[in-house]
């Protein structure tokens, strides 16, 4: 989200996030190579991610409108989607609603849902 580089981004998941306790909560170890796929593979496939959301928000709305936090949910789910066929489609989108849940009201968790439903109808036969 703040265009911090991804090799500076993962350093700082794997030393200080993953795994750690924060604010008093506990951190689940994570599955790290899974974990560096999502932000390595959503960079590098921006473009593709951002034209397959783009393709599907209300005629008006393009993602430059769509709050910073929103646009990260959106296309590491949309990477997912595209990049992981391992994962199911339900999975990956109940996960992404979850995390829109943390930061959002229903009604955003609600989009996450729609949108990222409508992309799985095109990327996954």
């Amino acid at each position: 989200m703040e265009d911090t580089a991804v090799t500076v981004l993962l350093h700082e998941f794997h030393q200080h996030r993953l795994g750690a306790t924060i604010e008093d909560a506990q951190y689940a170890e994570p599955e790290v190579d899974f974990f560096d796929d999502l932000v390595k593979g959503t960079v590098a496939r921006q473009p593709e991610i951002d034209a397959a959301i783009a393709a599907k928000l209300a005629s008006g709305w393009n993602l430059d409108r769509l709050d910073k936090s929103m646009r990260a949910i959106l296309r590491v789910g949309t990477y997912e989607l595209i990049a992981r066929p391992d994962v199911a489609v339900g999975t990956v989108i109940s996960e992404y609603v979850d995390v829109a849940k943390a930061f959002f009201d229903k009604r955003e968790s609600g989009f996450v849902n729609g949108l990222l439903d409508a992309i799985s109808k095109e990327v996954r036969t």
